[in-house]
């Protein structure tokens, strides 16, 4: 496999898990949270982290160093929207994952971690806004490889 094919796989299979990552939290926040799914939802934001990571550093690499070239990228307007998309979805999981965090006070003492009800909403609204984000983030994807979106 070449490196370019390399590298578009690796990003590729790491969006899926930032995907997979996100509804897997969001299925485990509507119901009780149990000292297993506290368990749960601690390693998946875990793995939403790794996994967000490994697209942006992948992602950047297929920027610089593949066939296309950065000009390429960064004369689209589509790629410019990817990239400021990601940063909103970073910065709206940092609340979920300081709360996440949290749990593991109680998770030590094997007790299920007690959040209020607003707190919850508040939780599960922006997880639901991270999610649509990333499907707004694979539509941008998606149009910038067939060339919609290029600036001048």
């Amino acid at each position: 496999m070449t490196p370019s094919a390399t590298l578009a796989f690796l990003h590729h299979a790491a969006a899926f898990l930032v995907v997979a990552a996100v509804m897997v939290e969001l299925v485990l926040i509507k119901g009780e949270l149990t000292v297993g799914a506290a368990r749960s939802l601690l390693r998946m934001d875990g793995l939403y982290g790794l996994s967000a990571s490994v697209v942006l550093v992948v992602g950047f690499l297929r920027v610089f160093y593949t066939e296309k070239g950065s000009a390429y990228y960064f004369g689209s307007g589509t790629f410019i929207a990817k990239i400021v998309l990601f940063g909103v979805v970073a910065l709206l999981s940092i609340y979920p994952t300081v709360q996440f965090l949290r749990m593991r006070t109680a998770l030590r003492q094997n007790q299920a971690p007690a959040f209020d009800a607003a707190k919850l909403r508040t939780i599960r609204r922006i997880v639901h806004i991270e999610l649509v984000l990333l499907f707004v983030i694979i539509l941008c994807a998606a149009l910038m490889a067939r060339g919609i979106g290029f600036i001048g």
